[in-house]
């Protein structure tokens, strides 16, 4: 499409967009407790609020209210299966089957449970390959799995680091890596959108070299999941775990997501830290004391879900399949995100530099550098928090925008970077 730096042209591709009416679908944050709306581009920290999720809850409290433990097997949704009611729609979303998904604990309780099962260190295999500058959260459970194995970080971790000069790491570089090091790895762990820099992963390629070495291969995919489309069972990823409260729009700590292949659901080798959950359905109430492991991502399930939490899941869910699903979002992203970048390039070459790579790379979210000449960044974007942006700021110099299909139009786009060059 060729684009065009104007309001009036923003505005078109509004009047265009099959996807606007869904802002409507959320609370927009308004400015300082005026009517006018935010521009709110946060979406890659803490996505927006969907105007079912009140509704969802209210219908589990009046349960709860009415009706006491017997919630748990009375209703539209009874508690007691209430996650199998998401599993279809977050299957969807990461390209899975509706057995290979579960939504539970949190990301990193996630991932921990994941590496439980899936890194087992030998005396020759016992590394793993993670990037350098991953989300910390991550380093710290790769490097403390590592240590309760009897390994140092120093040893066991391969940390990934970009060429001299550049922000984000090549795919031949990341090849590279896992086939000199394909003899000593017993894990690769890496993000399917990197965090900083708003980099896509080749996930396939990754995989691909990974089942060719017998290395097993998890996903970091907290930035990823309704942000790209992704297809992890036929990639044949191992396991992956991803927050919901970004692009999912479930609310703040919100229940997360987990990915474990059909191909381990029946090994009965695999450990595992085991609860009543993952327990076999229909021996559960037995309550008796063998373990017997649901033959499903279930599986890896401890205790029973936190039903509030999940009726937030199920409402934003719904509304993204009010939207076509994560198809059409990823359409309209490129789109979005695309005439973003060419208004910053276009009016800002010399002030700010995006080291997000291009389409083929990315996702919703620009990461924006401010340049050497403006040392006072955060003031820069300091001041646009205080003209009605939210975005985010990472240091040293970043600022992270994510317009967001669901909800962010043209015209925030287009007012946005009026409000940064003016700020500048």
């Amino acid at each position: 499409m060729a684009f065009e730096d104007s309001l009036a042209f923003a505005q078109k591709l509004d009047q265009q967009d099959p996807l606007a009416f869904m802002r409507d679908a959320f609370h927009i944050p308004t400015f300082k407790d005026s009517e006018q709306q935010e521009i709110y581009l946060c979406g890659n920290s803490l996505g927006l609020q969907p105007k079912l999720t009140a509704e969802y809850l209210n219908d589990e409290l009046t349960k709860w209210q009415k009706l006491g433990v017997k919630g748990h097997f009375d209703g539209a949704f009874p508690w007691l299966p209430y996650h199998e009611f998401l599993a279809a729609e977050s299957a969807a979303l990461v390209g899975a089957k509706p057995a290979e998904v579960v939504c539970m604990n949190s990301l990193t309780a996630n991932l921990h449970f994941m590496m439980v099962s899936f890194y087992r260190p030998t005396a020759k295999k016992f590394k793993v390959l993670i990037e350098d500058h991953a989300f910390p959260s991550d380093h710290y459970a790769v490097e403390s799995q590592v240590n309760f194995h009897g390994h140092s970080a120093d040893e066991a971790m391969i940390l990934l680091k970009p060429r001299e000069g550049e922000t984000c790491l090549q795919l031949e570089d990341i090849l590279a890596t896992i086939d000199a090091h394909a003899d000593e790895l017993a894990l690769i762990m890496l993000p399917g959108v990197q965090y900083y820099t708003g980099q896509v992963f080749d996930m396939q390629a990754i995989a691909d070299a990974a089942q060719h070495h017998d290395i097993v291969v998890g996903f970091d995919l907290a930035h990823a999941a309704g942000n790209i489309e992704m297809q992890l069972h036929d990639w044949g990823v191992d396991f992956a775990a991803w927050c919901t409260y970004k692009y999912l729009n479930s609310g703040p700590g919100s229940v997360a997501g987990c990915f474990v292949h059909e191909k381990h659901h029946d090994n009965p080798d695999l450990p595992r830290f085991a609860g009543w959950w993952g327990h076999d359905k229909a021996s559960r109430f037995k309550m008796e004391n063998q373990f017997i492991p649901i033959q499903s991502a279930e599986g890896w399930q401890l205790s029973n879900p936190p039903i509030l939490s999940l009726a937030a899941i199920r409402a934003s869910l719904d509304t993204i399949k009010q939207a076509g699903g994560i198809g059409e979002l990823r359409y309209k992203s490129k789109q979005l995100t695309a005439y973003l970048r060419f208004l910053l390039e276009g009016r800002l070459p010399e002030q700010v530099i995006i080291i997000t790579p291009d389409e083929a790379l990315s996702g919703c979210q620009l990461s924006v550098c401010i340049s050497s000449e403006h040392k006072q960044g955060k003031d820069v974007f300091d001041a646009i928090e205080a003209a009605g942006v939210t975005c985010d700021w990472r240091e040293p110099n970043v600022i992270r925008v994510a317009p967001t299909p669901l909800y962010n139009s043209y015209t925030d786009c287009y007012k946005f970077v009026d409000i940064l060059q003016a700020a500048l």
